[in-house]
C-alpha cells in the first residue's frame, strides 16, 4: 500500500519546495508535487526534513545502563528528530573493541528500538586484527582516544598503534574517528578538587587540540585512511584542517551544539554539568566555529550526548575536575543549533544538511539515510522552525535530567517524526 505525506515546505536536494513525499514498503518512491492526487495522503503544516542522522552518542548498555540504555536513548533521539543515531564503542561494559564485545552489544539493542541504530567499534593498543573481524560484522568505523578516555578499559593509543589499525581500517573502506587531544606534561593537571571554570579550561587548552590535529593529519597522508575528528572544541584548529581538506585528504570534522550554543564567559563557577572533553571554550573561539560552519570546513554537527548519573557529576561538590566529562543533550540538537544558527546567518537547509546528509555519508548509510529522495528509508521529521519554548528538566525525555540546556530558551521545535514511513513507536528500530 502507497501512502504519502506532504508539505508546503519539503527539505529537496537542500532547498525547501511544496511536494508530496510517496511511501511505499518503507522507502521513498517518488517526490511528487503537491497537489499530487493520492488516496492516502496527510498534509503537514511544518516543514518537513529529513530525518536526522546523529553520529556521535554514547548508550552505555550493556553495564552502565544506569547512565542511559537503549530504551530511553532512542525515545530521546527520536523526540528531537533523530531516526539514525550511531553508538559510541565505550563507555559500555565491555567496551566496543573487540567482535565478541560487538556481538553483546547487538544482543543488548533486541529490546525496543525507536530509531535504528549503527555501532562504531573502538581502536585500542593490539587490537588490530579484532578490527578486521569487527567490520565483517557490520561497524560503520572505528574511535580511538590521543588521551585518557575517563575509563580504564578503553587506553588511549599512541601514533604506532594507529600506524597499524589505520592501514585496516582503510582497506575495509571506513573511517578513524579519533578524540584529538594530545596530553602534554607542561599543561597543569586537573587532580585537585576546583569550582573554578577558568583553572578547569587551563587543564585542556586548545594546543591539546592543536597538537593531536597535527598528528593525525600526517597519519592519514601517510596511510590515506578516512579521518574524522570527533567534538571539535578549538576554533584555532580550522586553518589546519581547511588545509587538509584543499590537499585532497580524505579528512572531515564535527563540532556539537555545546560549542557552538554555550562559552565559557557564562558557565557558572562549581556548574559542572556544563563539563565535557575537550571544553566550551570563550565567546570569540565560538564565533570562529560559526565561522567554520558558514565555510564549510566543519562537516557535520552531532550531540556527543554523553550522560551519566547524576552523582558523578559531583553537582554538590562543584568540582570541576572530579565531575565526568560529558554533556546530555541528544533531544534538543536541532533546536538548540537553529536557535544560533538564525543569529549568525546560517540557513535551516545548512543547519539540517549537517545533521543529515553528512553524518549519513560519514557512517556509510548515505544510500538510505539522510535525505529525502526516491530509494531512501522515508525517516522524515517534521519542524517548526518558528516555535519559542524553554528547555526544562521535566520533559526532558533522556534518562537523567541533567543538562545545562535546562532553564534555555530555543527557537525551533520538533513536532513529529517517522521512522521508514511509519510513525515513531508504531515503527520498531533496527540495529543495521
Amino acid at each position: 500500500m502507497k501512502k504519502a505525506i506532504r508539505s508546503e515546505r519539503v527539505l529537496i536536494d537542500g532547498a525547501f519546495r511544496p511536494a508530496t513525499i510517496v511511501i511505499e514498503d518503507e522507502t521513498i518512491v517518488d517526490v511528487a508535487p503537491f497537489g499530487e492526487a493520492i488516496a492516502d495522503v496527510e498534509t503537514i503544516t511544518d516543514a518537513i526534513l529529513p530525518g536526522l542522522v546523529d553520529t556521535h552518542v554514547h548508550v552505555n548498555e550493556p553495564g552502565r545502563t544506569e547512565w542511559e540504555g537503549f530504551v530511553t536513548a532512542t525515545a530521546a533521539a527520536a523526540a528531537g528528530g533523530v531516526t539514525t543515531l550511531v553508538d559510541m564503542p565505550l563507555n559500555c561494559i565491555p567496551v566496543t573493541t573487540s567482535d565478541a564485545a560487538l556481538t553483546t552489544k547487538r544482543e543488548a539493542v533486541e529490546r525496543s528500538l525507536a530509531v535504528d541504530v549503527g555501532f562504531w567499534g573502538g581502536v585500542v593498543p593490539g587490537n588490530a586484527r579484532e578490527l578486521v573481524a569487527m567490520a565483517d560484522h557490520g561497524i560503520l568505523g572505528a574511535k580511538c582516544f590521543l588521551c585518557h578516555s575517563g575509563i580504564d578499559d578503553f587506553p588511549k593509543s599512541r601514533q604506532e598503534d594507529l600506524e597499524r589499525a589505520m592501514p585496516v581500517l582503510r582497506d575495509a573502506g571506513i573511517p578513524l574517528l579519533v578524540h584529538a587531544e594530545l596530553e602534554d606534561d607542561a599543561i597543569p593537571s586537573c587532580s585537585e578538587i576546583t569550582r573554578s571554570y577558568a583553572a578547569f579550561l587551563k587543564t585542556r587548552p586548545a594546543s591539546m587540540e592543536e597538537r593531536a590535529i597535527a598528528m593525525i593529519i600526517e597519519l592519514c597522508r601517510k596511510t590515506r585512511c578516512k579521518v574524522h575528528v570527533v567534538h571539535l572544541s578549538s576554533a584555532t584548529a580550522l586553518p589546519m584542517i581547511a588545509a587538509a581538506k584543499d590537499e585532497g585528504l580524505p579528512f572531515t570534522v564535527e563540532t556539537c551544539p555545546h560549542y557552538l550554543c554555550l562559552e565559557a564567559e557564562g558557565v557558572p563557577d562549581g556548574a559542572t554539568h556544563y563539563k565535557c572533553m575537550p571544553p566550551i571554550r570563550d565567546h570569540e573561539n565560538r564565533e570562529r566555529l560559526w565561522q567554520g560552519v558558514r565555510d564549510g570546513v566543519i562537516d557535520l554537527v552531532t550531540s556527543d550526548h554523553s550522560p551519566c548519573t547524576p552523582g558523578l557529576k559531583k553537582l554538590d561538590e562543584g568540582d570541576f575536575c572530579g565531575a565526568w566529562g560529558g554533556i546530555a543533550s541528544l533531544s534538543l540538537g536541532l533546536s538548540a543549533v537553529w536557535t544560533e544558527a538564525r543569529a549568525h546567518g546560517v540557513s535551516l537547509e545548512s543547519v539540517v544538511t549537517r545533521m543529515s546528509e553528512s553524518p549519513a555519508r560519514l557512517a556509510g548509510l548515505g544510500k538510505i539515510k539522510g535525505r529525502i529522495a526516491r530509494g531512501m528509508h522515508a525517516d522524515l521529521c517534521a519542524f517548526d522552525p518558528d516555535a519559542r519554548w524553554t528547555v526544562s528538566a521535566q520533559t526532558l525525555p533522556f534518562r537523567h535530567k541533567v543538562s545545562p540546556f535546562v532553564g534555555r530558551p530555543l527557537h525551533g521545535r520538533v513536532t513529529r517524526a517517522w521512522l521508514r514511513g511509519g510513525a515513531i513507536g508504531a515503527t520498531r528500530g533496527r540495529a543495521l
